[in-house]
């Protein structure tokens, strides 16, 4: 059973004037604990990067860069062929840009989460992975890549040395091989029955999948969408169980800092 999990959600989601979701950033931001902040591609520009950077930070809440593929139109949500090294290079584009927001605001960047069809796209891409990682590891050799356990991104990563956080999708269902069923429109989910889900897999560690089969799921943070109707509910019904269990939510860093320092104790 977890005694802290990190709870994060994709943020700054909109464009100029134009929103999605039924959910405000605002209200959201009190309820996590790490943020994966839009960087222009699919969603947000340099001024919702610039206001949700302010906002993580004023919460405490971990920053997060949120790279997606040049899909404005299709938020992300479909596949943009391109070279791998065009690929990655836009990962490297939209990174640089928040970390000079976070430089602004003076704190640091915690994670990288590619977004929709990009997280899709390199879970499953052995090659372009490891181009991924290995410019994490040139550039950031300390930040988290957030990503799903047993995709090639999480194996890259693991590999290389790079520190990987492993998510837990509270508003995706799951398939039998422990991945999510990717959909470009989650609907309207029931709040408490996610909520269940979500307790269910930190006291128990499995999770029902789309065929009725409970599997093992490992996992150090759980993700839910702001674009999801109905995020403030999944949310504030998530929260109020975790705690009930007794389980504490806070930032992956800090989590993992602690596990990683008390592991150091147990061996000294």
């Amino acid at each position: 059973m977890k005694e802290a999990v990190d709870i994060n959600c994709d943020m700054g989601e909109a464009f100029g004037r134009w929103r999605i979701g039924d959910a405000h950033d605002e209200e959201l931001i009190a309820l996590i604990s790490s943020a994966n902040i839009a960087t222009g591609f699919h969603a947000g520009d340099p001024n919702l990067m610039d206001e949700t950077v302010r906002m993580a930070a004023a919460h405490g809440v971990g920053v997060g860069a949120h790279p997606g593929y040049n899909d404005l139109q299709g938020f992300g949500r479909r596949k943009i062929n391109g070279t791998s090294r065009e690929i990655v290079n836009d990962l490297v584009y939209q990174v640089g840009a928040l970390r000079e927001f976070a430089r602004r605001h003076g704190v640091p960047v915690q994670h990288v989460k590619p977004h929709g069809a990009l997280y899709m796209e390199l879970a499953a891409n052995a090659d372009l992975s490891q181009i991924f990682i290995q410019y994490m590891r040139t550039v950031a050799p300390n930040m988290f890549v957030f990503c799903m356990d047993g995709s090639a991104t999480c194996l890259a990563a693991e590999e290389a040395g790079q520190p990987v956080v492993r998510e837990f999708y509270a508003d995706r269902d799951y398939g039998d091989m422990g991945w999510i069923v990717f959909t470009r429109d989650a609907g309207r989910p029931d709040p408490k029955a996610i909520a269940r889900k979500v307790v269910r897999a930190c006291t128990e560690g499995v999770v029902r999948t789309v065929n009725g089969a409970d599997i093992p799921i490992a996992f150090d943070s759980i993700c839910f969408h702001s674009d999801t109707l109905g995020a403030l509910d999944i949310v504030r019904h998530m929260r109020e169980a975790l705690i009930a269990e007794g389980i504490r939510v806070a930032p992956v860093s800090q989590i993992l800092n602690s596990d990683a320092a008390r592991r150091s104790h147990e061996q000294a």
